[in-house]
């Protein structure tokens, strides 16, 4: 795969590599590295709907200080292969519940020549494997960074003799309203999402284009503010490519969004060269793999859940920090995660280092203001113990 594909165009002080895990995990990884081996490690986790080449702009100003910092391609994602490439219905979602994403990790930890990580960062989907990570390996993954996706921890199995609570229904929930809607993260479990994805009408550059325009705060719209509760009235504030319109796909729910709207105004952070980086990625893969990952978690027929209940109570104990911008609805998504980290049954008191807001970001926000976000994670490193991590 290596010798196939075209070297990506990345900024000085940054490479690319391959990290063969096919013997442990069955991954041959896509990895951006910057700085020194031998150096501590970081580890940087992107989200849906990026790769690895999302943290360009982050890890060689963070290498500076010291690190050996590796972002990985996931599992479904960009150049990483080994992931099996099957039909919807062929697909074997445990592959992609949590405790197998961990796996992923702790091998690539391993491989890289290391015992433990100094750090993982972790960005949307990322920042859950983030948190998830140093929650089931705290000896490895010795702090953590979620941005633009708070931490909720694990679900509790029923407790002695009380009733079991059945679980709100949500998207017949959103059904229900007038006009009907639905949750994205269950659109995106759907059949037809990853051919929505694949063909949007609009075409994929200006599709992709629109999707960080209005997920960013360049799209005036965005205000987010933390919800009331879960449920449908509730969760109907938040903006379409949240709460969708029921009979609508994502592509059209951006286009929609994009009306009247100056997509040129994200080139400021999102050049016409940078873009087309992620338009020929997905090209090559198509999106099903990266969709997968939304349908471990929302179906119920997956190991997923029960495999989550060996956590159950179980809390981060590591130096932990929120970063997100300001703009970013992705904050509040799940009613009172972002609140939940003051709490010591989730978070172990003195872990948690405070969430920082950045100005003049949306969801993606080490792309908007990367220098911000270089200085919040500076300092939180900074506030850290250095221990070797060499195996």
């Amino acid at each position: 795969m290596s010798e196939t594909l075209p070297p990506l165009p990345l900024p000085e002080g940054v490479s690319e590599d391959w990290v063969d895990c096919t013997s442990s995990c069955g991954l041959n990884f896509h990895v951006l590295q910057s700085g020194e081996r031998g150096n501590p490690l970081i580890i940087f986790a992107h989200g849906f709907p990026e790769i690895a080449y999302s943290w360009r702009k982050i890890l060689p100003a963070i290498a500076r200080h010291g690190f050996y910092c590796v972002a990985v391609d996931q599992r479904g994602y960009g150049r990483t292969t080994g992931w099996p490439r099957q039909a919807f219905d062929e697909v074997d979602l445990d592959d992609y519940v949590f405790t197998n994403l961990v796996r992923d990790l702790v091998c690539l930890v391993y491989r890289l020549g290391y015992a433990k990580a100094h750090s993982i960062v972790g960005h949307d989907f990322g920042a859950v494997g983030s948190a998830m990570a140093a929650l089931m390996r705290p000896d490895m993954f010795q702090s953590t960074v979620q941005m633009s996706h708070p931490h909720h921890p694990p679900a509790k199995p029923q407790v002695g003799e009380a009733p079991s609570v059945k679980r709100l229904d949500i998207q017949s929930e959103l059904a229900r309203l007038d006009p009907p809607r639905k949750h994205y993260k269950w659109y995106s479990s759907a059949s037809a999402a990853a051919n929505d994805w694949d063909n949007p009408p609009q075409g994929l550059a200006a599709y992709l284009r629109g999707y960080f325009h209005i997920k960013s705060a360049d799209w005036d719209r965005n205000d987010p503010r933390p919800l009331e509760g879960w449920s449908a009235e509730k969760l109907a504030v938040m903006p379409e490519y949240y709460i969708m319109q029921r009979y609508k796909s994502m592509p059209e729910t951006v286009s929609d969004n994009m009306q009247g709207e100056d997509a040129r105004k994200t080139e400021r952070w999102l050049s016409e060269d940078e873009l087309s980086v992620y338009c020929e990625e997905w090209r090559r893969t198509g999106f099903m793999g990266a969709l997968n990952w939304y349908r471990a978690q929302t179906s119920s027929t997956v190991q997923s859940a029960k495999d989550m209940f060996l956590f159950a109570g179980r809390k981060i104990e590591v130096p932990c920090v929120f970063i997100s911008g300001r703009q970013d609805w992705g904050n509040f998504q799940q009613p009172g995660a972002l609140e939940a980290y003051d709490d010591p049954e989730v978070v172990e008191k003195g872990m948690f280092r405070g969430c920082k807001m950045i100005e003049g970001a949306g969801h993606w926000v080490q792309q908007e203001q990367p220098d911000a976000v270089v200085e919040e994670l500076l300092a939180f490193l900074g506030s850290l113990e250095v221990q070797s991590g060499g195996s």
